[in-house]
C-alpha cells in the first residue's frame, strides 16, 4: 500500500497509509446499499403508504418527473451530503475506516468535496469506475482523478498516527512558556526528547530521565529552577511547541 507524507500546519510531517483499491471499492458497495435502501423505503412510503401515485396521475409529465427526482435526489447528491457532513466520510467510508483528507494538512474543504463528487461522472459513472481504478492504481497517492484535482487522498484510519506519535503537545489557550532558550532545539531534538521521555516515564528509568535533562540543559543553556526531571521536561516540549507554532 502506498504511503502518504502529509507536513501539518505545524510543519511536522505524519505518514499515513493510503486507503487501498479493496477498502474503496467495499466502501463503495456498503454506500450503494445504503442508498438502495433508501429508495426502497422512499418508494414504499410514496406509493403504498400516501398513495402518491394516484395523486400523481392528475399531473402532467414534467411535474411527474420533478416529483420523483426530488425524493431521489439524496441519492445524487449521497457522497457530497456525506463526506461535508462527516469530515470526510460517507457510511461505507466510516465502516471501511477510510477518510478524505487534503495532502496538503489542511482540512478538507466543501469546495474540495464538490470537486471529488463532480469527477464522479468521468471515474465512476464512466465505463463503471474503470477510469478511477486505473487512476489509483497509477497513481503514487492511490488517488483518482477527481482527488489529482481536489488535492486529497484517500487514507485508512486504522493505521492513523495520532498527537502522542509526533513533537506535538496539547496547549491550553491560557498557557505560558518558561523557558525561551527552548528555541534552540530542532524538530528532530523535540521528537528524540518526546520518545525518550515517554519511554523513560513508562519504564520509570529516572536515570534516562536525568540524564536527559542535562542533555537539554547543555544544549538549551536554561537555567533550571529545581523542578523535578519529568516536570523539566515536559515543560520544555511544551514551550517548544508553543515558541514554533507562534513563530
Amino acid at each position: 500500500m502506498a504511503e502518504l507524507q502529509i507536513n501539518t500546519t505545524q510543519n511536522v510531517n505524519i505518514t499515513f497509509t493510503a486507503a487501498s483499491v479493496g477498502e474503496r471499492i467495499l466502501a463503495y458497495l456498503i454506500d450503494w446499499v445504503v442508498k438502495i435502501a433508501y429508495m426502497i423505503v422512499i418508494y414504499q412510503i410514496m406509493f403504498n403508504l400516501l398513495g402518491v401515485d394516484g395523486f400523481m396521475k392528475n399531473m402532467d409529465q414534467w411535474s411527474q418527473i420533478a416529483l420523483v427526482v426530488l425524493f431521489y435526489l439524496p441519492v445524487v447528491f449521497y457522497t457530497l451530503i456525506f463526506e461535508t457532513l462527516l469530515d470526510g466520510q460517507t457510511i461505507g467510508k466510516r465502516i471501511m475506516k477510510i477518510k478524505v483528507v487534503k495532502i496538503d494538512g489542511y482540512q478538507a474543504t466543501v469546495s474540495d468535496f464538490v470537486i471529488r463528487w463532480l469527477f464522479r461522472i468521468v471515474d465512476i459513472n464512466m465505463l463503471s469506475g474503470v477510469v478511477a481504478l486505473i487512476a489509483i492504481v497509477a497513481s503514487p497517492k492511490s488517488q483518482r482523478l477527481g482527488d489529482m484535482t481536489a488535492g486529497t487522498a484517500v487514507i485508512n484510519l486504522k493505521n492513523t498516527i495520532n498527537i502522542g506519535h509526533t513533537i506535538l503537545e496539547d496547549l491550553e489557550d491560557s498557557y505560558r512558556p518558561k523557558y525561551p532558550n527552548v528555541i534552540k532545539l530542532s524538530d528532530n531534538d523535540a521528537r528524540i526528547i518526546k520518545e525518550t521521555f515517554n519511554t523513560a516515564k513508562a519504564s520509570r528509568d529516572y536515570a534516562t530521565l536525568l540524564k536527559l535533562r542535562n542533555k537539554i540543559v547543555e544544549v538549551t543553556e536554561i537555567k533550571t529552577e529545581g523542578e523535578s526531571d519529568m516536570l523539566f521536561i515536559e515543560t520544555v516540549l511544551k514551550d517548544y511547541n508553543f515558541y514554533t507554532q507562534n513563530m
